[in-house]
């Protein structure tokens, strides 16, 4: 049996479809959740480290080039020295003390070459690690993702006020319900989007620097009158993240799972979304964009597909199956620490980008749609049924007995095809003359309640919740 000889890596022959089939719709993650991005990070770490020590003096006062130049080795290291560091961790057969070694390197042959071995003093992997990982999911999050779903729950916010007084027929259970308003079902969703994103923006994630076991053994132990403890609070709040000072080896995963819960609820309310403009488009109610060029079958040649919404659909999926298993994996580490957090957290990225690439397929999805305003209409007056919520709620207001009961049996199961057929039912009803007018005034297209106003509503409290108004 031949073997294959190895693939130059491009799109086509990438492992996953995140690198290859989308590679263009989640480029803009790569510089925060890469694997050169962690490296950056953790660089970035380090050297603010030196610095904070010299702040304490526990190395000399460091000169404000100094300072300046260990702030740049972060952001400025380049791919080629990135590439040098995995080469070391193919000897060292650890990626943090990989970067230790090349972050020393980077010392030497400058001014900084006397302090080389404060680098890392007193420090776990972890120590390093905990605080990169939650760094890059929340510069992912906020510099890429919440722009994204920003934008579609603006796109959301402009149909919900163009059509806040389009009258369409809801369904529960699948069936015909009572009327509402085209905008007001898709404020539903921006609104509950919304609400969402804004619990995601303000997220709090944690950060520990307490060594090997969570009690800063050697810290203590080296310098004794320093308080560490201060230090370690006041480090971790120079990143933004809240100080956790009650670990093991690792800080524990809570509020990372917290984080990707809110991740689940976001892409939770995307699926529902795609799957009722599904079901819209699978009844005629929406209408697809066709494009020339575009084929929706390979043999049946009308057909135009609502594939955006579905691979929305089964990307968000993807992303809620990683994010589920981060939820249930990262909490649980053997006594004081186990490896098998450290292979899981490495996906962020691949959670992120199946996220990603969702949030633009629903968004082009939702741009090449457009409600069939004829056929929600003539849905809307296909069977009058649907009034009698308000015709036996105005019975009851007026003391009629058991109203509920005379519509179950004049209705239910059957269909009223028009309003002609709706007078002559109330005409047949033993009521008093001015009750049946009041029913008469009944119509699908104004028994709508409040929905234009909830609507104008949902839209007001989603541009005050928001930095930029929609």
């Amino acid at each position: 049996m031949l073997k294959p000889k190895p693939l130059r890596l491009t799109k086509l022959t990438a492992i996953t479809p995140i690198d290859g089939r989308y590679a263009n719709r989640t480029q803009e993650l790569r510089p925060f959740v890469s694997e050169f991005a962690l490296i950056k990070t953790r660089v970035e770490v380090e050297s603010k480290y030196l610095i904070a020590l010299s702040e304490i003096r526990i190395l000399r006062k460091l000169t404000s080039p100094e300072k300046k130049r260990l702030n740049s080795f972060g952001p400025n290291l380049s791919l080629e020295n990135a590439e040098k560091i995995k080469r070391i961790e193919e000897e060292t057969r650890h990626d943090v003390k990989a970067m230790e070694r090349a972050f020393r390197s980077m010392l030497s042959g400058t001014s900084l070459e006397n302090v080389t071995e404060m680098a890392h003093y007193g420090l776990t992997s972890e120590d390093i690690n905990n605080i990169s990982y939650r760094l890059i999911l929340k510069r992912a999050t906020e510099n890429v993702i919440i722009p994204v779903l920003d934008k579609f729950t603006n796109e959301l916010v402009m149909q919900a006020e163009q059509h806040k007084a389009t009258p369409m027929l809801a369904r529960t259970h699948g069936q015909a319900a009572v009327p509402t308003t085209l905008g007001k079902e898709v404020v539903n969703f921006a609104s509950r989007l919304n609400k969402e994103t804004r619990k995601l923006e303000k997220q709090q994630l944690t950060g520990k620097l307490t060594g090997a076991v969570g009690n800063l053994n050697a810290l203590h132990a080296s310098y004794p009158d320093i308080n560490w403890i201060s230090f370690s609070e006041n480090f971790v709040r120079s990143f933004g993240l809240e100080p956790n000072l009650t670990t093991t080896q690792i800080n524990p995963y809570e509020d990372m799972v917290e984080y990707f819960q809110n991740y689940i609820r976001i892409n939770n309310i995307l699926i529902d979304f795609d799957q009722d403009v599904w079901r819209y488009i699978s009844d005629d109610w929406f209408v697809q964009q066709a494009k020339k060029g575009e084929v929706g079958s390979s043999t049946m040649p009308h057909k135009v597909n609502p594939i955006d919404f579905e691979n929305s659909e089964g990307n968000l999926g993807m992303a809620n199956a990683i994010f589920e298993f981060f939820s249930r994996k990262l909490p649980i580490s053997r006594l004081q620490r186990d490896l098998s957090d450290s292979t899981a957290i490495r996906n962020i990225g691949t959670a992120l980008g199946y996220s990603l690439i969702a949030y633009k397929s629903v968004a082009e999805g939702l741009s090449r749609v457009a409600p069939n305003l004829d056929e929600i209409e003539r849905r809307l007056n296909e069977d009058w049924s649907i009034l009698t919520e308000g015709a036996q709620t105005l019975l009851r207001r007026d003391g009629v007995e058991d109203p509920y009961s005379l519509m179950v049996e004049l209705t239910r199961g059957g269909h009223i095809n028009g309003q002609e057929e709706w007078i002559k039912l109330i005409d047949g009803l033993k009521i008093e003359d001015n009750q049946k007018a009041n029913l008469k005034k009944l119509t699908p297209r104004e028994y709508v309640g409040y929905a234009a106003e909830l609507t104008e509503m949902a839209i007001e409290e989603i541009k005050s919740s928001r930095k930029s108004k929609v």
